[in-house]
């Protein structure tokens, strides 16, 4: 099997997906990335409280 055969197979079987775009519709990015973000901030805020010699 050739890279050029498998890569054809690879896109035929993407645009096969359907209509929905790739997209469930329950994920909204706003309250995904806000999640992300204070997540992040919370690990960022713990780091910081257990390295106060530095």
């Amino acid at each position: 099997m050739s890279f050029q055969s498998t890569a054809a197979q690879l896109v035929t079987l993407a645009s096969e997906g359907g209509e929905h775009g790739g997209n469930h519709d329950s994920l909204n990015p706003l309250v995904t990335g806000g999640g992300a973000f204070v997540a992040l901030m919370l690990l960022l805020w713990i780091t910081t409280r257990f390295n106060r010699d530095r």
